[in-house]
């Protein structure tokens, strides 16, 4: 019983004496320890630097799509298959016919709503004496606004009356009202769009961009009704828009929705798609496994830095033993086993490299403020996150252990009487 108590006693002051041997032989030898840990600063500083420059951008995109886009949002578009009897096909002839969505509703109960939009062209607007080219003109069932869930700076969205007697009415953004010179409460006011006449009945905030979150002043944008756009183009190319009831069903939602597809696009069994339905929330996995890929490459190449430095590590510490022959000759002579002079060198090694990951950490986050300052990166919310630290502090240790076995095994097989004849 006796026993158990004081061998774990003994261990643990024999672990703090060759600890505090270990900080006074660096400490004596500050200048060659610094120089020795420089390599292990840079490698664990570049590191954490890099691991909180990905994290932030990761959480930048996570809370902009959250925020401002939504993770239970569905888009639905064709797509040529890459097999299958239709891979050869033109794009127009795999394209969405409107009644492909009919009875959608009825047929997929974890969609909350959708709607049909289609591309109307880049057109040029003009009021007046001024005029913008090159406006995109889109057009959009009443539901799809809904689901973007942008902000009306003035008047209103358009409604299913638009959409049913087919107006010419439009929503425009504020830069182009202000490209235009038009009034500031310009509802009411009539623009030309092409070569028809508009009556613009609300002013929509700038779509988002997905790493601003500010709007992008050079893609205008003008909203007009679906129907209103069927009429006046042939053949506009078709997509839609969903939202699933809850983040919860959007799985569900996506399988809903390619089944119903497959039906009323005629799709045989065994056949593949000639559409693709994806939602944000599983565009953000793929990003997730694609950004912890890239991750993981990036470390491993800057973690050669560590390993140059582990090698700086056991070059001084062969040094070390070199110049110590006599201790370690002396220390041997007094009954000192291969054992405790192993162990010594080796928690010196791991000591000089754990400080060195210590003040590394220290130069990363540095690093990560100085990132998180610069304009325009959109790296504002760059952080070293808590496992990232542990990691650096663990690789250290495992340079400090790997790099520094050699030099020990060589002190600790020192002969004695040859130690203590060393000049």
């Amino acid at each position: 019983m006796k026993a158990l108590v004081t061998k774990p006693i003994t261990f643990i002051r024999f672990l703090y004496q060759t600890v505090y041997l270990a900080v006074e032989q660096i400490w004596a030898n500050k200048m060659r320890s610094a120089l020795t840990m420089l390599g292990i600063i840079i490698g664990v500083a570049s590191v954490t630097a890099i691991i909180a420059a990905l994290s932030g951008f990761r959480a930048k995109l996570l809370s902009q799509v959250q925020g401002d886009f939504g993770t239970n949002r569905i888009f639905i578009s064709p797509k040529r298959p890459t097999s299958g009897p239709l891979q050869h096909v033109g794009q127009w002839q795999i394209r969405f016919q409107a009644h492909h969505f009919e009875g959608l509703q009825e047929h997929c109960p974890s969609v909350k709503r959708f709607g049909r939009y289609s591309w109307g062209g880049r057109h040029t607007v003009v009021f007046r004496d001024k005029s913008s080219e090159g406006v995109r003109v889109q057009g959009m069932e009443p539901a799809c606004l809904e689901i973007e869930g942008r902000t009306y700076l003035l008047g209103r969205s358009l409604s299913l009356m638009d959409e049913m007697q087919a107006t010419y009415v439009c929503i425009i953004d504020p830069e182009l009202r202000n490209t235009l010179r038009l009034k500031r409460d310009c509802i009411g006011q009539k623009i030309l769009i092409g070569h028809n006449t508009f009556v613009i009945v609300g002013v929509m905030e700038p779509k988002p961009n997905m790493f601003t979150g500010e709007g992008n002043s050079e893609n205008l944008e003008i909203f007009i009704p679906f129907k209103t756009n069927m009429k006046l183009m042939d053949h506009p190319w078709v997509e839609a828009m969903a939202e699933s009831q809850s983040a919860e069903t959007s799985e569900d939602a996506l399988a809903e929705l390619k089944f119903f597809l497959r039906q009323t696009r005629g799709i045989d069994p065994g056949d593949p798609d000639t559409f693709t339905v994806m939602s944000l929330k599983s565009a953000l996995k793929s990003f997730n496994e694609i950004a912890s890929v890239a991750m993981m490459v990036t470390l491993g190449i800057v973690s050669i830095s560590l390993i140059v430095g582990g090698v700086g590590i056991m070059n001084i510490m062969l040094v070390s033993v070199t110049e110590r022959t006599r201790e370690i000759g002396l220390r041997k002579a007094v009954g000192a086993r291969q054992s405790a002079v192993l162990t010594q060198f080796l928690i010196e090694s791991v000591v000089l490299c754990s400080i060195g990951g210590l003040i590394g950490i220290g130069f990363g986050q540095l690093f990560t403020v100085a990132i998180a300052n610069i304009p325009n990166i959109n790296l504002d919310m760059a952080y070293i996150p808590g496992w990232a630290i542990v990691l650096a502090l663990v690789f250290s240790t495992i340079v400090g252990l790997s790099f520094g076995m050699f030099p020990a095994i060589k002190a600790a097989r020192l002969d004695p009487i040859s130690a203590l004849r060393n000049e």
